[in-house]
């Protein structure tokens, strides 16, 4: 499914700022049934979910037999998708219009082996969060907690994050409460939590990307990159992208370090966007609906 790229950085001659954080071993394109965008990459590096370039609807590549599944044809499906830690089931989200011509979101969780899809969240206008377990999807709708089962293992209780206004929230044990680690006079956005749990990872609109612990102290810039997401608990990759106020014209794929260790992961050969990661791989979209996978170890 996928072809080497020869980029000058797939043979480990990979720019950096301050020093190197990866190992970059390949870059391989992903041949893609037609223009996609990727909207997540499986824990265990399997397979794809795909996307349109305004996330509508949600596609499942195997990445070794090129095999799809349609999961969802409706708007947002591919917006901010959730996977199971094994790999199982896929909570996501699809927006409607109802008959007050009100947009509502409705989050879904689909099992992949049995196809089995269950409503977790009903239409609502203020879904505002949610995160996935081995066990269950919690969800932050209209400020209140709910949780789901979507599995049979353990529960690992995690927290939830979530965008209320523009504002930073965790839900811990059921209850919400506002963190926004900076203040409330910025705007909050792509949180995620560390795989330990224990670290937010958020963006500062117009200044940078943060980490700060659950209880929001110790909030530290780890860099200026944007959509950033976790690879492991001490490294995060982002993009840096320009543009002339219309249109992004360069991107890259950048890695950091909490302690302040940052690398380029790619070069100006194309435009890489919106990177999600899992242990070894990191994946990246184009605006020209292409996608490829830095193969990297440590």
């Amino acid at each position: 499914m996928m072809r080497k790229i020869i980029f000058a950085l797939a043979l480990g001659l990979t720019m950096s700022a301050m020093g190197q954080v990866l190992n970059v071993t390949s870059i391989e394109k992903v041949n893609l049934p037609g223009k996609a965008a990727v909207a997540a990459i499986s824990p265990q590096g399997d397979y794809l979910l795909l996307t349109s370039a305004t996330n509508q609807g949600l596609t499942k590549l195997d990445l070794t037999s090129g095999q799809t599944q349609s999961l969802s044809t409706a708007p947002s499906a591919g917006h901010n998708v959730k996977i199971s830690p094994d790999g199982q089931t896929v909570v996501y989200r699809e927006s409607t219009i109802n008959e007050k011509h009100l947009r509502m979101s409705t989050l879904k969780s689909v099992n992949l082996s049995t196809g089995i899809s269950q409503v977790l969240v009903k239409p609502t206008r203020n879904l505002q969060g949610y995160s996935v377990d081995a066990v269950s999807a919690g969800a932050v709708n209209k400020g209140k907690f709910s949780k789901k089962a979507i599995g049979t293992a353990k529960a690992q209780n995690l927290p939830v994050l979530s965008i209320d206004k523009g504002q930073l929230k965790i839900t811990i044990g059921g209850k919400t409460r506002n963190l926004s680690p900076n203040g409330n006079q910025f705007s909050y956005l792509w949180p995620s939590l560390s795989p330990d749990g224990t670290k937010v990872l958020y963006y500062l609109a117009a200044h940078g990307t943060y980490v700060c612990n659950l209880d929001g102290s110790n909030a530290r810039k780890v860099g200026q990159m944007r959509a950033p997401v976790w690879y492991d608990d001490n490294t995060i990759v982002g993009m840096m992208d320009k543009d002339d106020g219309e249109f992004i014209y360069a991107s890259t794929i950048v890695a950091a370090t909490l302690e302040g260790t940052t690398q380029v992961l790619t070069d100006d050969s194309s435009i890489a966007m919106y990177p999600h990661a899992t242990s070894g791989k990191i994946v990246f979209s184009t605006p020209a609906g292409e996608a490829f996978i830095i193969n990297v170890t440590k």
